[in-house]
């Protein structure tokens, strides 16, 4: 491993600890100190973004040029409601790995989408990395238990959207710049939690639960720039597979934080869930190997 790939994989898996980190405030409190969902993603996003403000001058708003407004539009919203279902989870008092690990089915529903509206090409192989992802989801949902609650599916909700979202920054980078990506989802991601949170009944922070927003939000942005210096460093393909990583540092805060663990056949779920993921990483570096023209599922 050349010293760029160490250092990729480095700030992946750094970014994977900060995510951990910035969930289990979240789910602190949500579930624990009683603060509304939306006013959390609200709260939490727009401190990172303000972080990110820096950024934003240097860009200006000149950067913000495009050929598909409502395209961008769409993927921004996607992403909100994405995170909105995130937050609603931890607030079900869900525990953080269970969360984690099925959001982490979102690069699944990402290829039942490229084929069905991309109209890209699937092997079997990325179905039965699909499927076995899916396996995995319902391993931790125990739907045949009859205690699947609504509030049971706000994770797949999250990974259904933030997949929507991917797909359209897929389509997007066929003609627009990263920055320009990235400076509309800075801009309109927090007003747009904002909407949402006013429609819910907004709500100021104060104390511990401000505090916490506070570490949350630095937490948040901290986590974007790691992954940030992590694809610089190295190719998406090599520091893909560290992405994973993430979902035992949620498991490891959930343990250290709150006591809680994975037991029983909710390791086979995970086992399938990270299963799926590594064939469906495996087979797409095959394949941008064999057609570089092709974008990774």
């Amino acid at each position: 491993m050349n010293q760029s790939n160490l250092k990729g994989a480095f700030y992946m898996v750094l970014a994977g600890m900060a995510f951990a980190a910035a969930n289990a405030v979240t789910f602190k409190v949500t579930a624990f100190l009683g603060f509304k969902s939306q006013s959390d993603a609200f709260w939490q996003y727009a401190i990172a973004t303000a972080f990110s403000l820096p950024f934003i001058w240097r860009a200006g708003l000149a950067a913000m040029r495009t050929q598909h407004p409502w395209l961008h539009g769409c993927r921004v919203v996607l992403s909100a409601l994405g995170v909105q279902a995130f937050t609603a989870a931890f607030a079900s008092g869900m525990p953080v790995w269970q969360v984690v690990a099925l959001v982490m089915t979102s690069p699944f529903f990402v290829l039942i989408g490229a084929t069905l509206f991309l109209r890209e090409q699937v092997s079997a192989n990325r179905w039965i990395a699909a499927t076995l992802g899916f396996a995995g989801a319902m391993v931790l949902l125990r739907p045949w238990d009859n205690t699947l609650g609504l509030s049971a599916l706000w994770p797949l909700v999250a990974a259904i959207c933030w997949a929507g979202a991917s797909l359209m920054t897929k389509r997007l980078t066929r003609d627009e710049s990263q920055v320009t990506i990235t400076m509309w989802l800075l801009l309109l991601l927090t007003p747009i939690n904002g909407a949402l949170s006013l429609q819910a009944g907004f709500e100021w922070p104060s104390g511990e639960i401000l505090a916490l927003l506070l570490v949350g939000g630095i937490l948040m942005f901290a986590a974007q720039h790691l992954l940030t210096l992590s694809y610089a460093a190295a190719d998406a393909t090599f520091v893909q597979p560290f992405d994973d990583l993430k979902l035992f540092s949620n498991i490891l805060v959930s343990w250290l934080i709150f006591s809680d663990i994975p037991t029983g056949s909710y390791w086979l779920g995970i086992l399938l869930i990270l299963s799926g993921s590594a064939w469906l990483l495996w087979t797409s570096r095959k394949s941008v190997t064999a057609e570089p023209s092709a974008l990774p599922a």
